[in-house]
């Protein structure tokens, strides 16, 4: 049974949800004195739209990666693992996706009984995003779909079934998040680097003459974030979410690691505190994966500590 659950959670990625949760976490804390049962049963249903997000990306990259040999060959050794090393079919990773598309839909419908028609356009904006995301990397907007999905998208869909309305106040906070999130997401692809440039997405970072000018740009993200969390303090009167620029020093560690890895992909750095947690890291040791994966992970952590500190200033608004 574990080694079943433990299959799926690497098949779909969800060692990425914690900047999902993280994501929600921020905004359901700020609308604490809202319905918190139905911003739990928003987070369930963000959450199976995000694996069904990272299984259809891979069973379309294989799609294309699949045509020519050299393609695998040459793309990351993480691309599509499951189905190259015949654990799952191409078919099975359809299934997969459509699965845990079809729990995110009927926890949709419920918020939409429960809560209104404001969740109905929520939901066909996000199945939308969900379903097309890889064809969106392929013309060069995956990013911008990630940004509206964990977003606007995300946060005034959340505030909306706890609230009962939408705010801007709650939009120009999901920007500040988002872009943490989407700064994830550049992670990805600069690591992913190669083996996009293979499948032939048009990912941002290989909008980039090479590597190294990708990520250049990694901190303009981090530095819009900071901006739109400013503005937000700024509107709601509340500078503790200043605090989360405690976050600083560890972007510029992960910039550092990641001018490294376009250098030599096999250098695995030194284990640090703030490289944890590594969920099932002695498999990725075994698989070779770990140089690959302890930056992903260090992207991760970074959106994490952002959005926790944000957490943290909601709740001391409250007490003070």
């Amino acid at each position: 049974m574990m080694e079943k659950f433990r299959f799926w959670w690497n098949c779909s990625r969800a060692f990425a949800l914690p900047v999902t949760v993280m994501s929600w976490l921020v905004v359901f804390v700020y609308s604490l004195d809202g319905n918190i049962f139905y911003g739990i049963l928003a987070l369930l249903g963000v959450c199976f739209a995000h694996l069904a997000t990272n299984i259809f990306d891979d069973y379309n990259d294989f799609k294309v990666l699949s045509k020519d040999e050299k393609y695998l060959k040459s793309a990351q050794i993480c691309k599509c693992k499951f189905i190259t090393d015949g654990l799952i079919s191409h078919n099975g990773m359809l299934k997969a996706g459509l699965v845990c598309l079809s729990v995110a839909v009927l926890f949709g419908i419920l918020l939409t009984f429960l809560c209104g028609e404001g969740v109905i356009l929520i939901a066909l904006l996000a199945s939308i995003f969900v379903i097309f995301y890889s064809k969106f990397t392929l013309i060069g907007l995956g990013e911008f779909a990630v940004g509206i999905m964990y977003g606007p998208l995300l946060f005034e869909g959340v505030y909306y079934v706890m609230e009962g309305e939408f705010s801007p106040d709650v939009f120009v906070l999901s920007l500040g998040v988002c872009m943490f999130v989407i700064a994830f997401l550049f992670t990805h692809t600069i690591l992913d680097y190669d083996g996009d440039l293979c499948s032939h997405k048009k990912t941002l970072a290989c909008s980039f003459k090479n590597k190294d000018d990708a990520l250049n740009a990694l901190i303009t993200f981090y530095a819009v974030g900071y901006i739109f969390i400013t503005i937000f303090g700024i509107m709601s009167d509340n500078y503790f979410v200043l605090a989360s620029y405690l976050v600083i020093p560890f972007i510029f560690l992960l910039y550092k690691s990641l001018k490294l890895y376009n250098q030599d992909k096999s250098f695995v750095p030194d284990l640090y505190w703030w490289n944890y947690p590594l969920g099932n890291w002695e498999h990725i040791k075994q698989e070779g994966t770990e140089s690959f994966y302890l930056r992903l992970y260090l992207s991760r952590n970074i959106t994490s500590w952002f959005t926790l500190i944000l957490c943290a200033a909601f709740l001391l608004e409250n007490f003070f």
